[in-house]
């Protein structure tokens, strides 16, 4: 039964409302026949601005991961948790409904809107944003590492590979956030699908460009792409050299030549990692004499260039290094301590800093990541941070 002008005027008379504080047209609203089993057919879904934005502008948004993942919603460059949030007041889907703003560019005069509800919820999605869960990332690559056009390896069609629409597939992460995770990884593409190196052969290579340009008598700041092409060519896949001046350099151009500025801290790190991987512990006077004789002549060696990579420990006697790799710790944050303070009781924030910069997430600080997940104390004046909790 549908109301008359009449009982709307007598409603608001009765519930002392002003009507001149009122738009003239009214909304009644009725449930339709499908309102119930259209209940839970529909999820609502609460956007910032941006992001509506995109979604006018005929962008996607995406929602990512596997049956044992919590789901993530990912723009083109931002990945957002999803959050189901209770309300108490009942939300009502009206397709046809026009909005105070709309009703007012509309010359209508005490007129009635007889509007179906379509159906209805008491919760909807709202979104906070996070950081990419991309440590799934290296594990699929690191499944079938490259070592070579000619390794046996190679010759398997059955070994795992991705192309970029399976990492966006099994990923939850943005796609510009993926891309830009691929380089940190030093990934390339080859034959279509992203591999990492396997660092014996990564360092085979980077050895082949030091080698020459030791032997040309270059400097590491202007080493020319196409000479290194035409002399490393015959020994290793072009692509390959190329790919290996990338991760080690920067790439410019002087007069129409491209030449890359090879970075000593990288250059350094790497030979760090490969003395270090065998070695479950290193006395640290030993490895710093081996590290500096190993590293190409001009180049210094400092520890600083091991953040995040290697640690040393000053208490030990005589004073020690291991590997130690940030990439390899867990990805969530009470994890993440966790593992660290099994390892170590103690961490001065110069030693922990390197191993939990990642986990800052938008206008948050180490300072605050700290004192969040751990206690301060100090110790021989020094300020040292250990668990909140049992360490297990």
């Amino acid at each position: 039964m549908k109301r008359t002008r009449d009982e709307v005027d007598a409603t608001l008379q009765i519930a002392k409302v002003n009507t001149a504080e009122l738009l003239p047209t009214v909304h009644c609203l009725g449930f339709g026949p499908g309102a119930s089993a259209a209940a839970g057919d529909y999820c609502l879904l609460q956007l910032e601005p941006a992001l509506c934005q995109q979604l006018e502008a005929g962008r996607s948004l995406v929602i990512r991961g596997d049956k044992d993942e919590q789901a993530v919603l990912c723009s083109k460059d931002k990945t957002y948790d999803l959050k189901i949030a209770d309300t108490s007041n009942m939300l009502l889907f009206l397709p046809d409904c026009k909005t105070p703003d709309q009703l007012k560019m509309e010359e209508t005069h005490c007129n009635i809107i007889h509007s179906e509800i379509f159906g209805f919820s008491n919760n909807y999605w709202e979104l906070r944003r996070c950081r990419p869960k991309l440590k799934k990332l290296k594990k699929l690559l690191m499944e079938n590492t490259y070592e070579g056009p000619d390794s046996q390896k190679e010759k398997d069609s059955n070994r795992s590979k991705y192309t970029t629409e399976d990492l966006l597939d099994q990923i939850q992460a943005s796609e510009e956030e993926i891309m830009a995770q691929l380089q940190v990884l030093n990934a390339c593409e080859i034959g279509g699908y992203w591999r990492i190196l396997e660092f014996d052969y990564e360092m085979k290579l980077l050895n082949h460009v030091t080698q020459l340009v030791d032997s040309e008598s270059w400097s590491f700041s202007k080493v020319p792409l196409n000479t290194c092409l035409q002399e490393l060519g015959p020994l290793e896949p072009e692509e390959m050299i190329e790919h290996c001046l990338n991760c080690y350099g920067k790439k410019y151009l002087d007069e129409g030549e491209v030449y890359f500025e090879l970075s000593a801290d990288k250059i350094c790190r790497a030979t760090a990692q490969m003395l270090l991987q065998n070695a479950v512990k290193f006395n640290l006077a030993e490895f710093q004499e081996v590290w500096q004789q190993s590293v190409p002549e001009g180049m210094i060696t400092r520890l600083d260039q091991l953040k995040g990579l290697a640690l040393v420990d000053r208490h030990s006697r005589p004073e020690i290094i291991f590997l130690l790799k940030v990439d390899d710790l867990p990805e969530e944050n009470q994890e993440r301590f966790n593992s660290l303070f099994s390892l170590r009781e103690k961490w001065t924030e110069e030693d922990i800093a390197p191993y939990i910069q990642d986990l800052c997430g938008e206008k948050q600080t180490i300072g605050s990541l700290l004192t969040k997940y751990s206690r301060s104390s100090m110790q021989n004046g020094v300020k040292v941070y250990n668990s909140r909790r049992p360490i297990s």
